[in-house]
């Protein structure tokens, strides 16, 4: 028998956020009758009764806090067999079209639970509706227990009864468990597992100075005492980490004592995506190797139950590094933390959930412009980005990244996937997945590409990988994808008009052979022209110069008719051999690379100018310099069009040297010239009414003193900058799948474009 009622589509973030029991209760205050399922599209309403269209709205105005709803969507129809009352029913599969929900922190409710004295009294994989594991359990959709890592734990009957109560948070709460039943934890030293509280006894550990491979989330952390300079320098040399900077976790009131924080800054540290937030740092309060020679600290609040039992154990801050070895990705299995940390760690926290997929944690920082985010991963990953307007009826696209910062984009529809941060794709297991990665997210949303996006570069493996799936590929010049994301993050239309893009980062091929990485675009996501760069040089050694930065600045100044100063700043390396191979062009390539230009000055200044013991360790120091510093006075700058030539510079650069400025006034003064060279060009771009606005993108712009020395040179001009994507190559593949999409090829598998 049917009845008259109505079919009631919920799109969006509308799966493990407690969704259906939220409809369930709404239903009852409006009287209506009918059911509530999941399917791959994401929640499906038939319903009867007098106030379904004020039920309707409330779907949208009063969802669950980790819900987000993009569509609801009403069809008047005749329901078959309609309840008598409102019922919650089981998922359908079918094609995957809902958006998966990010792993979310801890909610004060079940805070609470765990410090109270019930059933859940302490125990460290609390979680309900709101909160908890998703993403980083979730097998395939749709998300119901059977398809998470949870399905080895069969729920005892008072969870079962929690599950089943539409009126309980815990209601179809997929993870959802108790000591009675869900995983447990347990300490080990050794391939033993030691007698006593897990948490007590690991908490001991790293008051006493130990290191404690901790297994969370997304994947295995090693931890210390934050305020220990033994054990965080030991931590240093166990992991070969001279200076790069450790993460820390602390409750607010640790943060605080360390640091200064905004309003703006709690708000995001306290978010449920619980990211590391870099905050500005006096000094003191943890150890000085958790940040060598930085201005700033990275910190997250405690996001698991395991995270602030741990840390109310210690009753002190903990460093809170990625467990793994050296350019590998994170440690995500027992076994794998047996392995491979044993070397790093004195013993090991560990529980016997399984982490279906690897997220780092994400790292932001918030600056005078708003939020930027440096590493879109955990809590953030895999959520979605709209398509701007033009872009809604585009063919399905996978869009494969660059080699470093490895994600992939996928789109369909109205909307964009990025996936989590993959890691530098240089290293083998990384590559292996990223690989994995591909699968996963083509099973995961049923993703039918009808054509790929791929970097210029021959060399990097994603490219190599796109062009082998026998697609159509669209080849797409590194900054143009930079550019084009940009553009999209901010929803710049289709048809919107030309844009200037004021492209910095470290290494990219350009269409016309060379490398380039300091550049001013104009264009838009079909095309782009190069109108202003800087003035390029070689890279003595190839690879070597990104890890040398002695080898930049020798070329600038050799350039500059500065040699004699080279030779006296770097009288102990191998400068005749470089000067011959740069003579006679051999492994010296020629560079317009921003990030290169960084190393150069920092290599002057004495910032580690023989080797990088990480990426962009030299740009970060020189940066730290200038913040410290505060603004000062530009050197000269070229032309605003064409080639921006450095030998100018580099000879004022010298002659602050001779005259004994500090070096944080030099650095300083370096920032403020470079802003001053790109924003007079984007500026005349506008001016002349060529473009309609100014975009800043790629990794230098994770520079928060040249972010603002550029703001500042742009008052007053339309200003695009990336605040919820990366500015680095974490955000590559979305700008690569626009420009596919812009371009529209008719192409048979396997052809080029572009």
């Amino acid at each position: 028998m049917s009845a008259r009622g109505w079919s009631i589509r919920v799109r969006g973030q509308v799966q493990g956020v407690g969704f259906r029991p939220f409809v369930w209760t709404l239903a009852q205050r409006f009287g209506l009758r009918g059911r509530v399922l999941n399917d791959a599209e994401g929640v499906l309403i038939e319903a009867a009764g007098a106030r379904v269209e004020a039920f309707a709205a409330a779907l949208r105005d009063e969802a669950p806090p980790l819900a987000r709803v993009d569509d609801v969507e009403m069809v008047a129809t005749d329901i078959a067999d309609l309840p008598a009352a409102f019922e919650i029913v089981a998922s359908t599969g079918g094609a995957a079209r809902t958006r998966v929900t990010p792993d979310a922190a801890t909610c004060p409710a079940c805070l609470a639970e765990i410090a109270g004295d019930g059933r859940r009294a302490g125990y460290a994989f609390t979680n309900c509706t709101h909160c908890g594991p998703r993403f980083s359990i979730l097998n395939a959709l749709p998300y119901d227990r059977a398809q998470t890592s949870m399905a080895g734990f069969v729920m005892c009957a008072d969870c079962a009864a929690e599950y089943a109560d539409p009126a309980d948070r815990r209601f179809h709460a997929q993870p959802i468990a108790c000591p009675a039943c869900g995983p447990r934890l347990w300490l080990e030293r050794d391939g033993a597992e030691q007698p006593g509280e897990a948490l007590a006894l690991a908490a001991q550990a790293l008051r006493a100075g130990q290191i404690v491979a901790v297994m969370g989330l997304g994947g295995v952390h090693l931890a210390c005492d934050a305020r220990n300079d033994a054990v965080v320098a030991r931590l240093r040399g166990r992991k070969r980490r001279p200076t790069k900077p450790f993460a820390l976790m602390g409750d607010m009131r640790m943060i605080r004592a360390c640091c200064e924080v905004t309003e703006q800054e709690a708000a995001r540290l306290a978010d449920p995506a619980a990211p590391i937030l870099l905050l500005d740092w006096p000094g003191g309060g943890v150890a000085p190797a958790v940040a060598p020679g930085q201005a700033t600290l990275g910190w997250m609040l405690p996001y698991t139950p395991l995270h602030h039992l741990l840390l109310e154990r210690v009753g002190g801050p903990l460093v809170l590094t990625s467990g793994n070895l050296s350019g590998e990705p994170q440690v995500t299995t027992l076994d794998g933390a047996r392995r491979k940390l044993s070397a790093f760690a004195d013993a090991f926290l560990l529980h016997d959930r399984p982490i279906a997929r690897r997220l780092d944690d994400s790292v932001e920082r918030i600056t005078p412009h708003g939020p930027m985010v440096l590493r879109h991963a955990r809590g953030r990953a895999p959520g979605t980005t709209p398509l701007p307007p033009g872009f809604e009826d585009g063919p399905e696209v996978l869009a494969m990244g660059g080699q470093m910062k490895g994600a992939l984009c996928l789109t369909r529809g109205a909307e964009a996937l990025l996936s989590h941060h993959l890691g530098d794709l240089d290293d083998a297991l990384t590559w292996d997945e990223y690989q994995r990665a591909m699968a996963d997210y083509a099973a995961l949303f049923d993703h039918s590409p009808a054509r790929v996006a791929v970097d210029l570069h021959e060399g990097f493996r994603p490219t190599q990988a796109g062009r082998a799936l026998g697609l159509p590929v669209v080849a797409v010049q590194h900054h143009h994808a930079h550019m084009a994301a940009c553009m999209g993050e901010h929803g710049w239309p289709r048809d919107g008009g030309a844009v200037a893009a004021i492209v910095l980062d470290g290494l990219g091929l350009g269409p016309d052979g060379t490398i380039w990485g300091g550049e001013l675009l104009l264009g838009d996501y079909r095309r782009a022209e190069r109108m202003t760069w800087l003035a390029p040089a070689p890279l003595p050694g190839g690879d070597a110069a990104q890890a040398q930065p002695w080898r930049n600045a020798l070329v600038r100044l050799d350039m500059a008719g500065l040699g004699a100063l080279a030779d006296q700043l770097f009288a102990e390396m191998p400068r005749a051999g470089v000067r011959h191979a740069v003579a006679q062009g051999l492994n010296a390539p020629r560079s317009s690379s921003a990030g290169r230009l960084f190393d150069a000055v920092a290599a002057l200044l004495g910032l580690c100018p023989a080797r990088q013991s990480h990426e962009a360790e030299a740009a970060m120091a020189l940066e730290a310099l200038a913040a410290a510093h505060g603004p000062a006075e530009p050197y000269p700058c070229g032309a605003t069009t064409g080639p921006i030539a450095t030998d100018t510079l580099f000879r004022a650069i010298a002659a602050d040297l001779a005259q004994g400025a500090a070096p944080g006034r030099i650095a300083a003064r370096f920032h403020a010239s470079l802003a001053d060279a790109f924003c007079a060009s984007a500026r005349a771009l506008v001016d002349e009414g060529r473009a309609a606005a100014i975009a800043l993108t790629g990794g230098c712009f994770q520079n928060a003193v040249l972010l603002s020395a550029c703001m500042d040179r742009l008052s007053g001009y339309r200003v695009l900058h990336h605040q919820n994507l990366p500015a680095n190559d974490g955000s590559l593949a979305f700008g690569q799948a626009l420009v596919a999409l812009a371009r529209n090829p008719q192409l048979k598998n396997g052809e080029v474009c572009c």
